[in-house]
């Protein structure tokens, strides 16, 4: 059972890049038959260039995914690299939302038009919010929902107790 993680890790990323691919491939290809067989007076040099500048993104987040995520197999068929894990926090996952947000944005332009881009206008609003509120935490000390400073691991449950019993009060330096 050797590298056991690594096997786990490759199949996942292995899974979820073939589906998003597969998933990538069928959104846009609907985008293209609706707007070249059903919506022709709407297929215009501006709708082609909203779609180049506004889906180009998201194909980029997928050519991302493949180059860095993608399982690579030495030639006896063992896992040369498992990729990086397509499950991580942070910029992972805000990728992730860009991704969905864009699938959703192309089937609302495949059936309401060119106007429904505009909806592609919430991921840079989302983008300053999660930029601020990573800023405003950073700047506050990471603080829990009721808005109280958490020191840390510095205290246990036991001092936590008494402190909150009025007993021993714990002076953090």
């Amino acid at each position: 059972m050797a590298q056991k993680a690594v096997k786990t890790l490759a199949a996942a990323n292995t899974k979820r890049l073939n589906t998003t691919l597969a998933f990538t491939l069928g959104i846009h290809l609907v985008f293209w038959l609706f707007r070249a067989l059903v919506f022709r007076s709407s297929f215009t040099r501006k709708s082609l260039l909203l779609y180049l500048a506004l889906a180009s993104p998201q194909l980029f987040i997928n050519f991302l995914f493949e180059k860095q995520s993608r399982p690579v197999n030495a030639p006896d068929g063992s896992i040369k690299r498992a990729g990086e894990d397509l499950e991580a926090k942070g910029l992972t996952e805000y990728l992730w939302d860009v991704t969905y947000w864009t699938y959703g944005v192309l089937v609302l332009v495949t059936f309401l038009g060119d106007w429904a881009w505009i909806f592609w206008g919430i991921i840079p609003v989302y983008s300053v919010w999660l930029a601020w509120s990573t800023y405003s935490g950073m700047r506050g000390g990471y603080q829990d929902a009721a808005g109280v400073p958490q020191p840390g691991a510095a205290t246990s449950k036991r001092q936590a107790k008494l402190e909150k019993r009025g007993g021993q009060k714990v002076q953090y330096r």
